[in-house]
């Protein structure tokens, strides 16, 4: 699959817009095609949200469609021309960005998201990461060469910018739930992890980010045993639909049916209930990373010679 070079989010719009006008007509893909002649393999990418839409094949096809001098079809053409934008990730090796579990459409999903609810095990959020942790997690669990380890992290710092400002938008939303193993796996070498307990005790207090952890003591919720990210967007014409993206050791997929986002986020919201405040969540950070003994903070990571794990992006 080509890379996704650019954020999602009026491509989507598009997508939904021309399935609407071809549902509306009661067309096939196959009539559209013979009228228009825009293949079937095209119009299917269009209205999936698959690749670059020409501004010529949307103009035909609001002409197909009886839709000229309207406002959605004004609205068409900016979106096709905000679709062109590159993402700010294709400066980035194509090997590093894809792969089994896609990296770039989970960069490209993110970037317009105004909200994040995450759950991770057994590492913290990606968004709330350390440099040193994040590398120890490329290079012991997921054995990344060198040069990609440096590559993966930058991304990571990247993808951190949007909790302090992006343009055009306000800054990410971040409410996130993690297990309690993930504070007492060690990730690198006790150092490391403490640092990074540290660090989730400062960036938890920043205004958009909302951090809870799932204890032990817990009752088991549903969810609460594979990585997920819902993201919720700001479209006042309800053009593009909140999705959800999971991923286990056996892969990674896209959830964007309305009902099955719905239950997700009920979901999510019961693993917030059953999870510890934020001020108790940083209380349990604060203690195991005081419990931690000092002597062995330079110690070499215990996980070195574990086996390759999949990468945690959320």
């Amino acid at each position: 699959m080509s890379l996704v070079s650019g954020p999602l989010g009026a491509r989507r719009r598009i997508a939904t817009t021309l399935k609407g006008w071809r549902d509306a007509s009661g067309e096939s893909l196959t009539e559209v095609a013979r009228e228009t002649l825009i293949s079937t393999s095209k119009l299917s990418r269009l209205e999936n949200a698959e690749g670059k839409p020409r501004l010529r094949d949307v103009r035909d096809l609001i002409r197909h469609y009886g839709k000229q001098d309207t406002q959605r079809a004004a609205q068409l053409e900016r979106w096709v021309k905000a679709a062109e934008a590159p993402g700010w990730w294709t400066d980035f090796d194509d090997d590093v960005l894809q792969g089994r579990n896609r990296l770039d459409t989970h960069l490209a999903y993110e970037a317009e998201a105004t909200v994040a609810r995450v759950y991770t095990l057994p590492f913290v959020p990606a968004l709330l990461a350390t440099d040193a942790y994040a590398a120890a997690v490329y290079r012991d669990m997921e054995r990344r060469p060198e040069d990609q380890i440096s590559q993966l992290t930058e991304i990571r710092r990247k993808r951190k910018e949007a909790l302090k400002g992006r343009a055009g938008l306000e800054p990410l939303q971040l409410v996130a739930v993690t297990h309690e193993c993930t504070l007492r796996q060690i990730v690198g070498s006790p150092g490391i992890q403490r640092d990074q307990l540290d660090e989730l005790l400062i960036r938890s207090r920043e205004d958009n980010v909302s951090l809870h952890v799932f204890p032990f003591s817990a009752k088991a919720a549903p969810t609460m045993t594979c990585m997920y990210a819902i993201f919720e967007y700001q479209d006042p014409d309800n053009l593009e639909q909140d999705l959800v993206e999971i991923e286990t050791q056996a892969g990674f997929w896209t959830i964007d049916a309305p009902d099955r986002v719905a239950d997700y986020k009920k979901a999510h919201e019961n693993l917030v209930a059953f999870s510890l405040s934020e001020d108790d969540s940083r209380e349990l950070i604060r203690g195991i990373r005081d419990s931690m003994p000092s002597h062995s903070l330079r110690e070499p990571s215990p996980l070195r010679h574990s086996s390759r794990l999949a990468p945690c992006k959320y």
